[in-house]
């Protein structure tokens, strides 16, 4: 197999990843012919007797989801480790042998910290230092140290590191999912004044796009242009589906109270109405082009 000259050919790790089958679904769709993407799971030993040789850029997705780690047994915490770093790891040094240009690995903004973790709002500058709190954004973190250290000094091979926001998107799961539930179900919803900051899965796409023409290194923030509330984002949802919603402040005496309580369910609630974000300016790239759709409409296109 040898290398597109005119183009970029693309090898996503994680075959039947959400962010994997979406981001080669989006080539596809906006034809985005000098783009060439194959993909293959980690899953068993096959991969590891495939030729890379040919592709420019390798796309690591694979990893064990974020979860509510207090439930954990301890094979599971073990998992997380061997998935989000060992196995990233190994694949990168697959890639460093093989000859690819490019190793982009997926990380997250948990190796921050979670707003469930902190009843103040979290605002994330270039400044801010890692300081994960479950075994996720621990296994995140560690998989990002392995990885700079495998890179050290090899100039002919290129790591870039996202640490993308919640990616919501058509048929995601989680806490995206969750919203939409209530969004259709409730009367009333607190009008809790917090911000997140999100990434919508086709801004994520064309960043990626972008990412790999460009074969670019370093660390990288990528997020929708606005940040947004929680009752805001239910709003929203509610609008798209022909739904009505009340976002009353007399519900927010009870969230604040609720938020100050230890244990699981004041974890939920801060988790659920927590601000965490991060600034504007360090998600900028290449001019911000990658942010296509506007939060608003990225809510009216999953309608579909």
């Amino acid at each position: 197999m040898e290398k597109n000259i005119d183009g970029k050919r693309i090898l996503v790790l994680g075959a039947n990843s959400y962010i994997g089958v979406s981001f080669q679904d989006y080539i596809k769709k906006y034809a985005k012919d000098h783009l060439s993407v194959d993909s293959v799971s980690l899953r068993g030993d096959d991969w590891k007797h495939t030729d890379w040789s040919a592709y420019d850029s390798i796309i690591n997705v694979t990893g064990r989801a974020h979860a509510d780690t207090g439930t954990l047994t301890p094979e599971e915490k073990r998992e997380y480790y061997d998935v989000n770093c060992r196995l990233a790891c190994r694949a990168a040094k697959k890639a460093i042998a093989d000859g690819a240009g490019q190793y982009i690995y997926f990380s997250s903004i948990i190796v921050y910290g979670d707003s469930s973790d902190s009843r103040k709002p979290v605002i994330i500058t270039r400044q801010t230092k890692p300081a994960p709190t479950s075994f996720y954004g621990d296994s995140k973190w560690k998989a990002e140290e392995g990885l700079r250290k495998l890179f050290a000094g090899r100039p002919a091979a290129r790591l870039a590191i996202l640490r993308p926001p919640m990616v919501y998107g058509p048929g995601c799961r989680g806490n995206y999912q969750t919203l939409e539930k209530l969004a259709v179900k409730l009367p009333l919803f607190p009008d809790y004044p917090n911000r997140r900051s999100m990434l919508y899965i086709e801004n994520l796409c064309e960043f990626l796009c972008l990412l790999v023409e460009n074969q670019d290194e370093g660390l990288f923030f990528p997020q929708n242009r606005e940040y947004v509330s929680t009752s805001g984002l239910v709003r929203l949802i509610a609008r798209a589906r022909g739904e009505k919603i009340v976002c009353t402040k007399l519900l927010n005496p009870a969230v604040a109270a609720a938020g100050v309580l230890p244990g699981k369910y004041g974890s939920l609630v801060r988790k659920a109405f927590g601000s965490l974000v991060y600034e504007k300016g360090m998600s900028v790239y290449r001019g911000g082009e990658y942010r296509k759709y506007s939060l608003e409409e990225s809510v009216v296109r999953m309608q579909g």
